[in-house]
C-alpha cells in the first residue's frame, strides 16, 4: 500500500467551533498538490486516501472541503466520494460555462454540497450558478473593505453561506462576523488576544487555579473543591471518563472515584484538555482550541516517545507542553507570565515561551505543520534522527483521531 499525505485546515463557525476541514491532498511530503491535470488519477488518489486513512480519523463527524478543477468536476469518479462527508469546492480558475452549470445541478441533485471560491471579478460572472451553490469562500485579504461589502451585498440575493478565508487575527475575525460571515478559516483562533492592564475575568481565574493544582500535583480534595466552581467542566470530565472506561461494571459518579480508577496522571490529562471546553464568562466555548491543544499534546507525546522510548517523565512533560501551548490564548495572558505562575520545569518553560530546546523545536514542528508549510516541516524533520516523514504523518493522524473522539464524547448528550 502506497503512502498518502494529507493537510487539513480547520473551518470554524462564529463561536470558534470546528464545523469542517479543508483537505489538502499531497503526492508526497514536498507540499505539491495531487489535483493537477489528470482528473481520473486525481479522483482515484483522493478516494484511495479516504480508504487508507479512514474518514472518521481525518475529519471525525465534520465535513471535508475538497478542491476540484473543471476536469475533476466533470469526471464520474467524483461520484465515489461520500456525499454526506464532503463539500466540493470549485476552484476560482474554473470557467463557469453552461456545461459546468449543468454538471453542478446534477451533483446537487445527487446530494452533494458545493462551494465556490470567489474572486475579485464581477459577480455577474457567477450569477447563473450561485443558485446551486451552498457556500461561497472569499479571501478577505484580497478585497478592500468597500469592495468586500459590495460583494456581500450582491451575494445576499442568494441562499448561500459565506466563508471568510485567510483570517489571521482576532480583529479580522470580528470584522467578518459583523459582516454576517457564517464561517471563518485561518489561524486567528490560536492567536492570543492579550488584554494588558486588565484583570483576568473570574471564570478564567478559576480555570487558572485549577490548572495550578493539576500541574503542581495538588491534593485530591483541593482539585475536587475547585471543580465545584466549574460544574460544566465536572460534568464533561465524568462523562468523558465514563466513556473511556466503558468496561467498568458501574459508572463513575465522583471526581474522587475518577482519580482512584484512572490515577492522578490520567485525570490531570483529562482536566488539562477540558479546560479548553469550559464555558467562559460570555457563555462561549471553542472546540477549535480544544481540538488543536489535544492534537498538539498527543502528537508531542508520540514524538517524545520515539525520541526517548523509556523516559515516561519526558513523555508526560511533552504532552503537557502541547496542551499548555494554547493556554495564553484561552486565558488572554502572556505566556511568559503564565509559566511563572505555573512554576513548571525549565525545559517546558523554554519550549512554551521561546520554542527552544528539544520540546520547543518539536512544538514548532507541529505548529508549522498546522499551517500547511510542508517544506519547512520537511526541513525540521530532517534534523531529527529518530523519526521520518511517514512516521510523523502516522503520529499526526493517530493524534487527530484521538482528539476527534474526545471532542465527540464531550458533545454527546
Amino acid at each position: 500500500m502506497s503512502d498518502v499525505y494529507l493537510g487539513r485546515l480547520p473551518i470554524l463557525d462564529t463561536k470558534q467551533n470546528v464545523v469542517a476541514y479543508e483537505l489538502l491532498f499531497r503526492a508526497d511530503h514536498h507540499n505539491k498538490a495531487i489535483v493537477t491535470n489528470n482528473s481520473a488519477a486525481s479522483a482515484n488518489v483522493i478516494i484511495e486516501t479516504y480508504g487508507q486513512l479512514g474518514i472518521d480519523n481525518v475529519i471525525g463527524k465534520r465535513r471535508g472541503f475538497i478542491k476540484v478543477d473543471a476536469q475533476l468536476l466533470m469526471h464520474d469518479s467524483i461520484l465515489l466520494l461520500p456525499k454526506k462527508h464532503v463539500v466540493l469546492e470549485i476552484l476560482r480558475d474554473v470557467e463557469i460555462t453552461e456545461v459546468i452549470t449543468q454538471r453542478c445541478a446534477f451533483l446537487k441533485r445527487k446530494g452533494y454540497q458545493l462551494a465556490l471560491s470567489y474572486t475579485a471579478q464581477s459577480s455577474a460572472h457567477y450569477d447563473h450558478i450561485l443558485s446551486l451553490i451552498n457556500i461561497v469562500k472569499i479571501n478577505v485579504n484580497e478585497l478592500t473593505s468597500e469592495h468586500l461589502m459590495a460583494v456581500i451585498k450582491q451575494l445576499r440575493r442568494f441562499p448561500i453561506l459565506l466563508l471568510a478565508e485567510k483570517v489571521e487575527n482576532q480583529e479580522t475575525a470580528k470584522h467578518c462576523i459583523s459582516l454576517n460571515f457564517q464561517m471563518l478559516q485561518g489561524f486567528f483562533f490560536t492567536q492570543p488576544e492579550v488584554m494588558s492592564g486588565k484583570n483576568i475575568d473570574p471564570s478564567k481565574l478559576s480555570l487558572l487555579k485549577l490548572m495550578l493544582l493539576v500541574v503542581k500535583d495538588g491534593d485530591i480534595s483541593e482539585i475536587e473543591n475547585e471543580l465545584k466552581y466549574q460544574p460544566g467542566l465536572s460534568y464533561n470530565l465524568l462523562r468523558m471518563v465514563n466513556s473511556a472506561s466503558s468496561g467498568l461494571s458501574a459508572k463513575i459518579n465522583s471526581i474522587k472515584r475518577a482519580i482512584l480508577i484512572l490515577g492522578r496522571k490520567q485525570l490531570q490529562r483529562w482536566v488539562q484538555i477540558l479546560l479548553y471546553a469550559a464555558k467562559q464568562k460570555d457563555g462561549s466555548t471553542s472546540d477549535a482550541l480544544m481540538l488543536t491543544a489535544a492534537i498538539r499534546g498527543k502528537l508531542l507525546e508520540s514524538i517524545a516517545t520515539a525520541d526517548r522510548p523509556h523516559d515516561k517523565n519526558h513523555q508526560d512533560r511533552a504532552f503537557m507542553v502541547g496542551i499548555l501551548s494554547l493556554l495564553d490564548t484561552l486565558l488572554g495572558m502572556e505566556m511568559s507570565q503564565l509559566v511563572k505562575t505555573l512554576n513548571i520545569q525549565q525545559d517546558m518553560r523554554e519550549a512554551l515561551v521561546f520554542r527552544r530546546g528539544y520540546l520547543g523545536q518539536q512544538l514548532q514542528l507541529i505548529e508549522t505543520y498546522e499551517k500547511g508549510e510542508h517544506e519547512i516541516v520537511s526541513t525540521l524533520i530532517s534534523q531529527m534522527i529518530f523519526i521520518n516523514w511517514d512516521q510523523f504523518s502516522a503520529m499526526e493522524l493517530e493524534a487527530t483521531a484521538w482528539a476527534n473522539r474526545i471532542s465527540d464524547s464531550i458533545k454527546q448528550a
